[in-house]
């Protein structure tokens, strides 16, 4: 088969296409014929290096629907033809509120999707919602899933709530935007371009602010009356107004800094308010299966850029 090959880093470029061995299924494991993968943030770290556990050659790709081909011998539940949507996430145990030590992502070190075929656990495919297209099913999982356990499993949003995310650009973020207007929140962004709060507005935002402005906060701060949940993936100085901005008895949830650390985050601002901070990463195969039932109760369509 043919597939993207990472054998050093240093950027993009160095992936390759590469002809290599088509992968054979195990006793529980299926082979999937892709019919399209994504590009996540994480592959962009690993050619670049920067991605904890790395292990090379490797074929990159955390996302990819398509077609099973191949069935092992104790599977009784999956068919060749059946359409898939495959969970990225492997070896998470079985407690949902935490990961095993072992747990890892599909695409490094284990060969991933930017290939013809991938060979994964039985466990780990589900049937694609049928309203998606194979791009937008493609698009689903890694990201889907981020937004679902953080925003629902983690920081159980409720209806009427207020729910601040920042960055409104980004991929996870494009499903937080709509599983909090789904759920009945209200939902506000910040951006540094206008044109990306309007863009969020029209798939389920109720209104943003641009956080180039030296007052940004306090803008969001009247428009919003304050916030029960932020949804943070920036850390660095951000995260010190979303605790200013965070209600009593709000919670932020945080799955990434891309900002880096928070300097002089002053404690007691979060003690008076009895806020609740709470960290998550991608989730576990029950909140696979519920994200997947909420995308296709809701119709939500992932929103792609470029195909």
């Amino acid at each position: 088969m043919k597939a993207m090959v990472l054998r050093e880093t240093g950027g993009p470029n160095q992936l390759k296409l590469e002809v290599v061995e088509t992968p054979k299924a195990g006793s529980k494991e299926v082979v999937v014929r892709l019919k399209a993968t994504a590009l996540n943030r994480r592959d962009l770290m690993i050619v670049q290096g920067r991605y904890p556990g790395m292990k090379l050659p490797s074929i990159l790709g955390s996302d990819g629907a398509g077609e099973v081909v191949e069935v092992g011998s104790e599977i009784g539940d999956i068919f060749i033809g059946d359409e898939v949507i495959i969970n990225p996430g492997l070896n998470w145990g079985s407690d949902t509120n935490k990961k095993r030590a072992d747990f890892t992502i599909l695409g490094n070190p284990i060969d991933g999707t930017f290939a013809q075929y991938v060979k994964v656990p039985a466990e780990n495919v589900y049937s694609k919602p049928p309203h998606l297209s194979w791009e937008e099913a493609a698009a689903l999982p890694l990201s889907g899933l981020t937004a679902y356990r953080a925003l629902v499993t983690k920081g159980n949003v409720k209806e009427g709530e207020t729910v601040l995310i920042p960055g409104a650009g980004g991929g996870v973020a494009t499903y937080l935007i709509q599983f909090s207007s789904a759920s009945g929140a209200k939902v506000y962004v910040t951006s540094s371009k206008e044109e990306k709060i309007e863009k969020a507005k029209s798939f389920g935002a109720t209104g943003g602010v641009n956080y180039t402005s030296d007052h940004w906060s306090e803008e969001l701060e009247k428009l919003t009356g304050g916030i029960d949940l932020s949804i943070d993936s920036i850390g660095g100085e951000v995260f010190k107004s979303l605790v200013s901005l965070g209600k009593i008895g709000s919670r932020i949830v945080s799955f990434g800094a891309t900002r880096g650390p928070v300097p002089n985050l002053l404690l007691p601002s979060m003690t008076v308010k009895e806020m609740s901070v709470i960290g998550s990463t991608m989730g576990s195969p029950q909140d696979f299966v519920e994200m997947v039932k909420f995308v296709e109760e809701h119709k939500i369509h992932p929103i792609l850029d470029k195909i």
